[in-house]
């Protein structure tokens, strides 16, 4: 059955074609597996609440008649604002229009938030552009830069608000516009289509512009909400649309409400911050942590931008999805939000998640996986500028920034054939991770460091089940056929830490695999092992078990400067050449121009497979395909065929190099 909606339509119907509905969430009352919800142009200011579950064979589909044409919007319209003085108007909003949720009294604030409690989940927007808020009415007038904005032009724009007699009343510096001419509106929903309880499965959201709601900080033990998402359950499809201007989190692939462990060290402060993260883990399993009952998501062709926390956030609901084709960027650039869930994509247990041929940009980071990156898969993907421009000054509590951060899992993770040019690459806070076939043109970062006595999990090959815990030792890792370009600078920088006050550590940016040269290559490490008896000690083993793992190292290409590992014996290092590695937009396409190609001469590597990569080691689990067939790295970043004269990097053929990357 087709139910049609039309918010154009004179009456409210009864959802045929003749007589639409006129909300959305009328038809998903109604939705059973197999209807479609077919949604004319208009904007939708409601709040979406599926209320049935498709089913593998019969799914149910919402659908935008014309591409971004229907609009599902947390926001409404004002209209009532009453100049105050200079560039500052006043409106009063009746605290009856927020029902229970209240955004502009309730704070960005929880677990792993460390930029202090000052933000409120409400917000003002003019022309769709987020405000920023200011923390007084003296602020809101002056509106100065805020120097830890990535934008500091749009800085200048500011909202304050305050509670009087039942009221929120709302201040906004609209520097010379006159918000009853202009298009002003304000957070008003928490969500925009996301069912309020789990299990609601095997739905499809198409083409929709997804905007403007009131999330909420979203950390790993706490109910994860988005502007969208599948709220603990299999199946969903979001693809097509563009999802912009979340307090928070976009999409949330995450976590369930369990009141016994939401927010429990914001609230309780008696466990520590990873044990609660254990204990959310293993309760996942009395919540149906399941391959047959969560996860196995689609994410594809996406335009997700100007979020403040996420583009994509989930904790153990992604298992087995794929992410692809997505444009994400612009996330967290006002810097008004600070702590440890921020990125472009931030997935915690991403267990056989698949995340390719994505264009990732213009983020504090560009995707983040945390804990349990088993079988995680991050390949054909597009990562640069994501790091924070010299002229904006560091959050309090803001993250660090890089193309991609893998923390305290056990592998096997996977990054291969992409295209990594920010100034730092990857923070290794973490161990059993292949990179193969890429063009690194920033630092490996945070190696060997990062981890502390963080005992995490690692589960079953292919599966929820968890087969146990441990800290993680470092090494494990493999590094074949990439390229390596010292394309920025090569000092040093000094990062606060994001935690810890007036607390600053050195990082490396210097771009190659000589950070491992303090790992054992594999025959120095288990040699270890041998006893002279039948026996063994445990107690004269006890350094090996606890001593760093083994890396491999073979086929890379260094250039401009950038390190070999010293265990390395099939490399080419060119320090004298000039190289240029830069990124250009053509036709509205980005382009990459470099001549590391014509550089490489005669050097070769060798095919790559799952076999040459073996087995991470905790875990005991191949690098493999999520069904458990074999990987052969015979295909590059476009698909192409790599023939029997394999190139290291990204592209099987160097003069494809120039081709449109996205």
């Amino acid at each position: 059955m087709i139910i049609y909606v039309n918010a154009a339509a004179g009456l409210d119907g009864n959802g045929s074609k003749e007589r639409p509905f006129r909300r959305i969430n009328e038809a998903a009352r109604i939705a059973m597996p197999g209807d479609t919800v077919t949604v004319a142009p208009g904007i939708y200011r409601e709040y979406v609440n599926p209320i049935h579950a498709g089913t593998p064979e019969n799914r149910i589909t919402y659908k935008s008649e014309v591409p971004l044409g229907a609009v599902i919007t947390g926001a409404e319209e004002v209209k009532n604002w009453e100049h105050l003085d200079g560039n500052v108007w006043r409106a009063r909003i009746d605290n009856s229009v927020f029902g229970s949720y209240n955004p502009y009294t309730t704070f960005v604030y929880g677990d792993w938030y460390f930029a202090g409690k000052t933000k409120h989940t409400g917000c003002v927007y003019l022309n769709d552009r987020m405000l920023y808020e200011a923390a007084s009415l003296e602020e809101c007038r002056e509106g100065a830069v805020y120097p830890c904005s990535w934008v500091p032009e749009e800085s200048v724009y500011k909202w304050y608000s305050k509670q009087e007699g039942g009221c929120t009343v709302l201040y906004a510096n609209f520097q010379g516009a006159d918000p009853n001419q202009e298009k002003v509106e304000i957070n008003v929903r928490r969500e925009c289509f996301m069912p309020d309880k789990t299990g609601v499965g095997y739905i499809t959201v198409s083409g929709f512009t997804v905007c403007k709601a009131a999330t909420t900080w979203a950390p790993p033990a706490a109910y994860q909400d988005g502007m969208i998402g599948p709220h603990w359950s299999r199946g969903w499809i979001i693809e097509d649309c563009e999802i912009y201007a979340s307090k928070c989190a976009g999409i949330s692939l995450g976590k369930y409400l369990d009141p016994d462990n939401d927010h429990y060290f914001t609230v309780k402060h008696v466990k520590s911050p990873t044990q609660m993260e254990r204990d959310a883990v293993c309760r996942g399993q009395y919540h149906g942590w399941t391959k047959a009952k969560v996860g196995s998501h689609i994410i594809r062709r996406n335009n997700i931008h100007h979020c403040e926390q996420g583009g994509i956030i989930g904790r153990m609901g992604a298992v087995f999805s794929i992410i692809e084709d997505n444009h994400i960027h612009h996330i967290n650039n006002m810097m008004e939000l600070g702590g440890a869930e921020i990125a472009g994509i931030k997935l915690h247990a991403a267990i056989d998640v698949i995340m390719r041929r994505n264009h990732i940009h213009h983020c504090t980071m560009g995707i983040w996986t945390d804990w349990e990156a088993q079988g995680t898969r991050i390949t054909q993907n597009l990562l640069h500028d994501n790091q924070k421009p010299a002229f904006a000054k560091s959050l309090k509590g803001g993250m660090m920034s890089q193309d991609i951060f893998v923390e305290v899992g056990h592998g096997p993770t996977l990054i291969d054939h992409n295209i990594l040019l920010s100034e730092a690459t990857l923070r290794l806070a973490t161990q059993g991770v292949a990179m193969v076939h890429n063009l690194i043109c920033g630092a490996l970062t945070c190696v060997g460091g990062g981890t502390g006595p963080r005992y995490t999990p690692y589960h079953m090959p292919h599966c929820t089940e968890v087969m146990g815990f441990m800290t993680i030792l470092h090494g494990d890792d493999r590094f074949y056929n990439n390229i390596f370009v010292q394309k920025w600078p090569a000092e040093d920088v000094t990062v606060m830490s994001d935690s810890e006050e007036n607390k600053s550590f050195s990082e490396n940016r210097e771009v190659g695999t000589h950070v491992m040269n303090d790992y054992p290559t594999y025959d120095e490490w288990i040699a270890q092992f041998d006893m002279d008896t039948d026996v063994p000690n445990m107690a004269k083993l006890a350094p090996a078990h606890e001593g760093k793992l083994p890396v491999w190292v073979d086929g890379n290409a260094y250039f401009a400067g950038a390190k070999a590992c010293v265990h390395e014996t099939r490399n080419l290092v060119d320090d004298k050449s000039e190289v240029y590695v830069e990124l250009e937009e053509k036709d509205g396409h980005p382009v990459l121009r470099t001549n590391v190609y014509d550089l490489l001469g005669s050097f070769r590597a060798s095919m790559i497979s799952s076999d040459t990569l073996g087995r991470a080691f905790e875990p005991e689990e191949r690098y493999e395909q999520p069904d458990g067939t074999d990987i052969v790295f015979n295909s590059d970043y476009f698909g192409a065929h790599r023939g029997i004269d394999v190139l290291p990097g990204p592209f099987a053929c160097g003069k494809d190099a120039d081709k449109p990357l996205w």
